[in-house]
């Protein structure tokens, strides 16, 4: 049984950084393409970034492109999303997420954290 944890969230004041990390624990973590999605409170669980199992391929959301950085340590079993220039927007709560392809859509994880929230004050 794979299991991911999140960590690293906080309170960050606008155009701040913040570096979140995923450790897995049971399972090959470095079969697996990792994904960061995202649920601000009133909207749906969104896609942020992923990357594959051997870290040559990584895909952002628009609204990340540019600020957010996915990275992998398969010797880590960990993940880490570092976010910069953050915005207010940028409020949710942050899911790390394990499965086979790379892939946009929450479907296609069959593993989940449990989420850390990072809140971006104005």
């Amino acid at each position: 049984q794979v299991q991911l944890a999140e960590s690293g969230g906080g309170l960050v004041q606008s155009g701040g950084s913040v570096k979140l990390s995923c450790a897995a624990s049971g399972g090959t973590f470095s079969t697996f393409a990792m994904g960061w999605f995202r649920q601000a409170p009133g909207k749906e669980r969104e896609f942020v970034a992923t990357i594959s199992t051997s870290s040559g391929n990584t895909r952002y959301a628009d609204s990340v492109k540019g600020r957010f950085t996915i990275s992998r340590d398969n010797g880590k079993k960990t993940v880490y999303l570092q976010m910069n220039s953050l915005k207010p927007e940028d409020t949710a709560v942050y899911y790390c997420a394990g499965g086979y392809r790379l892939s946009y859509y929450s479907w296609d994880y069959d593993y989940w954290g449990q989420g850390t929230q990072v809140t971006v004050s104005s």
